[in-house]
This record gives structure tokens, C-alpha cells and sequence, in this order.
């Protein structure tokens, strides 16, 4: 679907270059990180079932490997018309990929030497999601829930139209799968408690003060397991760890990692 949006019914820049023209290429990074996405590179990169006999594609290092500025991490030689038209489809995904693993790296190294395990969440692009959870794996950190089925999270609004905390949970146990736990979101301490004493399993504290996320932490005292969400940055993410959760939820893995830059150029 991406190369077919670019591509859309033909590259009109391809009359450039000689038809059957075939060219040695490198894709070289252009900062340290994280690589992810070579596969998709593969897929786009392979040459064609005609293809010349030297013609190949190939990756020079795996998926969630660290890489420095100047690193090539594919080289290969194809037609070089077909190399053009989807030179910007792989290294639009690279780019992206590589930039979701570098980022999530970055958190996942801020809290080194603490039990927290950085989360990503349900902020994906549309249509990318598996691909940039893939990506986050490749970072070092660890998915949520996938969608809306496979994890119960009682959130704000539930709780708003349920009538309270307990009476949510109430609801789901007697009506929802109950091979699936069930994780509440909370704000206050007070809610907490509340969650706890109803059964949940999970606890989300929610752009709670470090602070009361050490009082959280007392209360639960293992009960349940507690996941640190909202507004979490770079910045304050050790501190968040420090205060004794298991997870921290990171939207901004996501949702604004800013992309590894690469380019393909011709040898």
C-alpha cells in the first residue's frame, strides 16, 4: 500500500536513467541508534524474479542492533530504475521503525538498574501499529495491550459512567472474559485503595505526583502490579522508576519519536 501510493501509475522521473541499468547501492546511517525495519528494506530492496544473476540485496546488521553515524546497514545492486522507485518507501520505514526503537532505547537505558519496564500504548499511527510495536521490542522495551480486546483497562470516562472504581470492576468481572486481567486507572491514592479492594490486578497511576506514587506503591505493597502513566518524559522518567512501579507507559515512543536518519547512495 505505501509503494503504491508513491508509485501510483508510474515514476515519470524514471526516463533518467537507462532502462536496463544496474546499480550498487549502500543505505548509511546518519546518527547513532537503533535499526529496525531492515525486513521491510528486504522486501522492497530484492531484486526482481528476472533480475540479473549479481543482482542482490542484503542487511549488514539485525533488527535492534545499535548503530553509529556512518554505519551501512544494507548494500545490495538491482535494475536501477526499480531501485529508485522504492529507494523512498524502504527508507521512509527505516527511518521511522529505526526512530521508534532508538527512542524507546533512550527510556529503557534512563532506568537501567531499576525493575520498571518501559510500556508503549494504543498511540500508533493508524494502520502501523504492529510494525511500530515491533519496533519497540527492538528497543528494548515492552508492549501493552495490541487493541482494545486482548487487555481490559478500566479508564476516566468508565469509571465516570460505572458510578465509581469498584462498581466498574464489578461490571467487567460479571460480564467480561475472565481469563483476562483487569487493569483500573486511578488518579488519586484514594482510588487506588478503592481499585485494590475490589480485585484489580493492575493499576495504572495516572499523572499522579512522584510522591503519591510512592504512597501507591506502600499501599499496594504487591497486591497488584503498578503501571506510572501520563506526560512521562526523558527527563523524569528515573524518578518515576525509582518510586517502586513495574511499568512505565510511554505514549511518546510512539507518537513522536523523531526518525533515524538515513540515505541510499549510489556506489
Amino acid at each position: 500500500m505505501a509503494l503504491s501510493e508513491d508509485v501510483g501509475n508510474g515514476d515519470v522521473s524514471r526516463f533518467a536513467v537507462p532502462q536496463d541499468m544496474v546499480a550498487d547501492y549502500e543505505i548509511e546511517v546518519q546518527a547513532e541508534g537503533v535499526i529496525c525495519g531492515l525486513g521491510i528494506a528486504l522486501d522492497l530492496l530484492s531484486p526482481l524474479e528476472n533480475a540479473e544473476e549479481n543482482e542482490y540485496a542484503e542487511y549488514k546488521c539485525l533488527d535492534g542492533d545499535r548503530v553509529v553515524q556512518g554505519t551501512t546497514v544494507f548494500s545490495g545492486r538491482m535494475n536501477a530504475r526499480e531501485l529508485l522507485q522504492n529507494e523512498r518507501t524502504a527508507l521512509n520505514f527505516l527511518m521511522h521503525l529505526s526512530g521508534v526503537a532508538t527512542f524507546t532505547r533512550k527510556f529503557v537505558d534512563a532506568v537501567r538498574g531499576t525493575k520498571a519496564k518501559i510500556l508503549d500504548t494504543r498511540k500508533t499511527i493508524p494502520g502501523l501499529r504492529s510494525a511500530q510495536k515491533y519496533a519497540v521490542r527492538c528497543g528494548g522495551g515492552f508492549n501493552h495491550r495490541i487493541g482494545l480486546f486482548d487487555g481490559i483497562l478500566i479508564k476516566d470516562n468508565h469509571i465516570r459512567v460505572a458510578g465509581g472504581v469498584s462498581e466498574a470492576i464489578r461490571a467487567v468481572k460479571e460480564n467480561g472474559p475472565h481469563t483476562l486481567k483487569i487493569e483500573v486507572e486511578c488518579v488519586t491514592v484514594a482510588q487506588v485503595d478503592r481499585a485494590l479492594s475490589a480485585g484489580a490486578d493492575i493499576i495504572m497511576l495516572d499523572n499522579m505526583p512522584i510522591a503519591e506514587m510512592r504512597d501507591a506503591v506502600g499501599i499496594c505493597d504487591g497486591q497488584a502490579t503498578l503501571e506510572a502513566s501520563g506526560g512521562i518524559s526523558l527527563q523524569t522518567v528515573r524518578s518515576v522508576a525509582e518510586t517502586g512501579v513495574d511499568y512505565i507507559s510511554v505514549g511518546a515512543i510512539t507518537h513522536s519519536a523523531p526518525a533515524l536518519p538515513m540515505h541510499l547512495e549510489f556506489r
